[in-house]
């Protein structure tokens, strides 16, 4: 096969085979197709799309690239979750012990974060003591017995995805629903889950700002999900303003406690509840989504789901004391409350700049070099559509540094007071064919 001939045919409109994509991917991943020669081919993919089959065979190419996780000695059906993103996304560490304690297995890997906070691991390591690398066989043993453990990523998990996004991170072509598809779902594909529950945000603070573009990329990974053997379902939320109230690392990880404690935000419990009950069904633990979340409810409010959080915690080499007095974590040096300037209702909260102020903290990192600082970040008191007076906090700054005007001028530029407002809607669509 010779490259050129195979840029030319997509730039035509025609559909790729199975042995050209696995070709394609081989040889990039190999080195032997140049930048120049997969960039012209991203571009044509850009222009002229990709049908179900070819994202589907794209999909699995970039997954076998690398290692690809073998879970069947764990009993039961694995469940992976994935958000495209957001500001506050504290999901993971509610849903894995919440889902976990219904008897659902949740074998989960993830990786750190670029951008407005820490990823899930981050997050978890502002636990004292808890560990993210451990051997496979022991993370398998904890499943097993414990039905839940959080670890780091291989880092050979899904090569040819690395490269790619690289490439297209300088190509103009991120934004391409084929491309970012095919990212996703290889990486889950490769971590070996049985199916797949994805979060696609929208709004001022995810990638997909355009309902529309959410819900396509929504079904089409679900249908990418099916087509490659993997149950998957997924929820188009709303990531105008972020997600809970914490923005940073230990803040996320006390609202976390808090939610398995019954005392959560109430758009954060829901959105658990949401995804929960996708995960629960897909598992073949209940045979509804309302069945589903009935469990989900008796477990958050019997205790179990915090007791298996602390049990997660204990297994992972954590201090499980965090739990009693989750205030331990909550180490930074200033606490700093910003007063409304003005009287009436919270109308809006510009998610993805409020992420920026808690980075300018320290609470994320622009390149995966970067040191975050996990005390620090952003606690909101006021959402979207709640009423405040003046000089009532609108939210409090947890910093190491007392240097924080720009800080401070960029908040109070992304966080708007009129006279009447309502709330937006948390769930735009669940997707499930």
């Amino acid at each position: 096969m010779r490259m050129v001939d195979l840029i030319e045919k997509k730039r035509d409109g025609k559909s790729l085979t199975k042995e050209e994509i696995d070709y394609i991917v081989t040889a990039y991943t190999e080195g032997s197709i140049p930048d120049y020669q997969m960039s012209a081919l991203l571009m044509a993919i850009f222009y002229v799309d990709m049908s179900d089959e070819e994202i589907t065979n794209l999909t699995l190419a970039m997954a076998n690239s690398g290692e690809v996780i073998d879970l069947s000695s764990i009993e039961g059906i694995k469940v992976d979750k994935h958000s495209t993103g957001g500001v506050g996304d504290t999901t993971t560490l509610i849903l894995a012990p919440l889902v976990a304690s219904v008897g659902v297995p949740v074998a989960k890997m993830s990786g750190r974060g670029l951008g407005y906070t820490g990823g899930t691991l981050d997050k978890l390591e502002s636990i004292p003591g808890f560990q993210i690398e451990i051997a496979e066989e022991e993370f398998i043993r904890l499943v097993n017995e414990s039905k839940v453990a959080v670890i780091g990523q291989s880092g050979d998990l899904a090569p040819a995805d690395k490269k790619l996004y690289a490439l297209r991170d300088v190509t103009a072509t991120v934004s391409s629903i084929p491309l970012i598809a095919s990212s996703i779902m290889s990486k889950k594909i490769a971590a070996g889950a049985d199916a797949i529950v994805l979060d696609v945000t929208t709004g001022d603070g995810a990638f997909m700002k355009k309902i529309e573009d959410a819900k396509r990329l929504a079904q089409t990974m679900v249908r990418i999900g099916k087509l490659a053997n993997r149950q998957t379902m997924a929820v188009i939320s709303d990531m105008s303003q972020p997600l809970g109230e914490a923005i940073g690392n230990s803040l996320e990880v006390v609202e976390a406690i808090e939610t398995l404690q019954g005392n959560g935000p109430a758009d954060l419990e829901e959105m658990c509840y949401a995804l929960g009950s996708q995960m629960v069904v897909l598992a073949q633990k209940a045979a509804s989504l309302e069945e589903a979340r009935a469990l989900l409810e008796e477990a958050l409010h019997s205790g179990k789901a915090l007791a298996k959080f602390r049990e997660m915690i204990r297994n992972q080499g954590g201090d499980d004391s965090v739990i009693d007095d989750p205030s331990q974590i909550l180490t930074a040096n200033y606490q700093r409350a910003l007063p409304a300037k003005t009287s009436g209702v919270v109308t809006k909260i510009v998610a993805n700049e409020l992420g920026i102020a808690a980075m300018m903290l320290g609470a994320g990192r622009k390149t995966k070099e970067e040191d975050i600082d996990h005390a620090v970040g952003i606690k909101l008191h006021k959402k979207v559509g709640e009423s405040v007076e003046q000089g009532e906090a609108l939210l409090t700054i947890y910093s190491n540094t007392e240097a924080i005007d720009d800080v401070i001028e960029l908040i109070y530029q992304n966080i708007e007071i009129g006279e009447s407002g309502g709330e937006p809607p948390l769930i735009h669509e669940i997707i499930t064919e």
